[in-house]
């Protein structure tokens, strides 16, 4: 929604001041210019980066218009999750939790670490890190490749000027000034749509892109916080404490909040243990 209302600021504040300054809107109308701007910067990105990097960008930009992928609720109910892991590790022994197949797959790519032997706790956050690492490097690159198309805009606006600045000289011979007029202010709109495009819609774009991917990966961070500081030997309730202090505030649980959540899970547990 702020990519929306973002951009809709951004064309209300250029157009309408051009327009109160005596301006036409028509005037910026140049439908071959965005041809060439727009044309060239999209082919570029596509000579640029690789089909999967192309693919994520297209649906980075359009899962901008969605919500958060993990929101309050999300967080809470992932850290229930690895509070039950930490559980039933502690009362069945890590092999209980190996065949789970409802788990995430970075959550079971670590327990498997975890079964694997008695791995160090410094050894194994080493480990993580690296994982986390290349995670965050790859889901940054859709933003990435967009951020240089954006800063590709500009040029190709000059490319689009001098085009039609080439096509004014070749019409110079028997055009009147009505006719060289218009065809020097398409020449200028080209340096105009370029900048406006670059700073005014790409390259937002493009940081909005890199925000959501960094407050996606957070999710990967509280997994890693939580079972480094079992293997650590600090008990469930603590290390889904360390977990949750890494979450950024606006999403971040209450601690008291936390605390009855998993009370409440705890009670479900036993009445359903009753009835069986």
């Amino acid at each position: 929604m702020l990519l929306i209302i973002g951009s809709v600021v951004v064309l209300v504040s250029v157009l309408g001041g051009f327009v109160l300054e005596g301006g036409h809107v028509l005037a910026l109308w140049h439908p071959f210019e965005v041809l060439i701007i727009c044309g060239s910067a999209l082919g570029a990105f596509f000579t640029s980066n690789p089909m999967k990097v192309v693919k994520a960008s297209f649906a980075g930009a359009i899962g901008l218009l969605k919500g958060p992928r993990y929101k309050r609720e999300d967080y809470v109910d992932l850290l229930k999750l690895i509070y039950d892991i930490l559980v039933k590790i502690r009362k069945s022994g890590m092999l209980a939790v190996e065949a789970d197949q409802h788990m995430l797959e970075f959550i079971t790519d670590c327990l498997r670490l975890m079964v694997g032997g008695n791995m160090d706790p410094h050894e194994l956050e080493a480990l993580l890190e690296y994982e986390l690492e290349t995670h965050h490097k790859e889901a940054a690159e859709p933003a990435h490749a967009v951020q240089r198309v954006a800063d590709a805009m500009p040029g190709f606006g000059i490319v689009a000027a001098v085009l039609g600045i080439v096509n004014t000289m070749a019409s110079l011979e028997g055009a009147d000034t009505g006719t060289i007029g218009h065809k020097v202010g398409a020449a200028l709109v080209g340096t105009f749509l370029g900048i406006l495009v670059s700073y005014g819609f790409v390259g937002p774009t493009a940081s909005a892109m890199e925000q959501r991917a960094h407050e996606e990966g957070k999710a990967f961070e509280v997994v890693k916080m939580a079972l480094v500081a079992s293997v650590r030997g600090y008990a469930p309730p603590v290390a889904v404490e360390f977990a949750r202090k890494l979450l950024f505030s606006d999403i971040r649980p209450t601690f008291a909040d936390l605390e009855n959540h998993l009370k409440g899970k705890k009670k479900e547990g036993a009445k359903e243990a009753a009835a069986a």
